[in-house]
């Protein structure tokens, strides 16, 4: 290429660049520019992990992407008017409502992702010092998305050249036969908006329904369904609708877990039955796992068919389900050791025998172990 040729193209003296030059210092400039902000953007989210707010963050980590796009869509929609003015003067038109939309597109994306964002940081974050629950967040972030992208939407078809109004009252018509058609979806959809704001349960929680065979921990609770985990690690896709028909209990809400055991000796033991009783609510209300603020009972029952029953009633103070079982255990044994120190036993179902006068054999049924009897001859 002679010297000529070179001031043809790149405008050197009085003559005007050539347009695919123009093109491509464009496009080297718009990369340059992203790749300037890229590392920016970069260095100052990390020096604003520093800081004791997460909000900073949050708009910085959200305008990353966003503003690489930015930066594309300024370059390249430059580069395509510079091309365009030379093969089709038509296509400014086209390229300014490319632009236009593409502005829209990319300013809903940020908001979307500074919602996302914001999400994070008020469940999670270790800057922010009440923490929000995740179906909460997570139910505000739904509605706050819906709601930019359906004006974004709005926005574009305007920016378009679409009426607006029209489409509004299209949609006010439609709706109707909408809501008929999908009368199902839209129960779902208010039961997980009631889900949402009511809480009875949350994600992670473990919920169970009297009325339905549902049970398990909750995983995601969507607009139109819930998914529930059971503990045969099956999941359980549930209709939101269906919460607001069945009762839901909460295990993972209550204080304590109780313990109501019943246990029997025999009816010879009856007369050292009391002090048995004494040792072993003294056992209860000095044991460091259960919870004495709360009511305890260790009381005689009943006449059992071959025992003395009494009950052991009292609360752990553990609601957790493993830990809770380990109390139980160590009640239960330290129970039988006192019953045991006394010189009594745990009664269990029998069957005695009697000869009567008349040669016959007459059955006692459930009987205590220490009622039966000898022969009579």
């Amino acid at each position: 290429m002679n010297w000529e040729t070179m001031q043809t193209h790149f405008g050197l003296g009085d003559t005007e660049m050539h347009w695919v030059v123009r093109v491509f210092l464009v496009v080297l400039g718009t990369l340059i520019v992203n790749f300037i902000a890229s590392r920016l953007l970069s260095r100052l989210n990390t020096q604003l992990e520093r800081t004791k707010t997460p909000w900073d963050n949050v708009l910085v980590i959200a305008a990353q992407k966003p503003i690489g796009v930015f930066i594309w869509l300024v370059g390249l929609s430059i580069a395509a008017e510079i091309s365009g003015t030379n093969i089709d003067p038509g296509l400014s038109s086209l390229i300014d409502s490319i632009r236009e939309v593409g502005v829209i597109v990319i300013l809903t994306w940020f908001i979307l992702r500074c919602i996302s964002q914001s999400e994070k940081a008020v469940t999670s974050s270790s800057k922010v010092k009440t923490k929000v629950d995740y179906t909460t967040a997570g139910a505000i972030s739904k509605l706050l998305r819906a709601s930019v992208i359906i004006t974004s939407a709005l926005v574009v078809l305007q920016t378009l050249g679409y009426s607006i109004s029209g489409v509004l009252a299209f949609g006010g018509i439609g709706g109707i036969a909408v809501g008929f058609a999908a009368k199902d979806l839209l129960a779902n959809f208010f039961g997980g908006l009631m889900v949402y704001l009511d809480r009875p349960f949350a994600i992670g929680d473990w919920i169970r329904s009297p009325d339905q065979n549902i049970e398990g921990t909750v995983e995601h609770i969507g607009w139109r369904q819930t998914r529930i985990r059971t503990f045969e690690k099956r999941p359980l896709y549930v209709p939101n609708s269906t919460f607001s028909l069945i009762s839901v209990e909460n295990p993972s809400r209550m204080t304590h877990r109780r313990i109501n055991e019943t246990i029997g000796v025999r009816y010879s033991d009856f007369s050292i039955l009391p002090d048995i009783l004494k040792d072993i609510k003294e056992m209860v209300a000095n044991h460091e796992d259960l919870d004495t603020q709360q009511v305890y009972m260790v009381n005689f029952n009943q006449f059992g068919p071959s025992s003395l029953d009494f009950f052991i009633y009292t609360y752990t103070k553990t609601v957790d389900w493993r830990t809770y079982h380990n109390v139980k255990q160590d009640v239960l044994f330290k129970a039988m050791k006192i019953i045991e120190d006394h010189g009594a036993e745990v009664a269990f179902p029998t069957q005695t025998l009697h000869f009567g006068d008349d040669g016959q054999i007459h059955f006692a049924n459930n009987e205590s172990a220490s009622n039966q009897s000898t022969p009579n001859k």
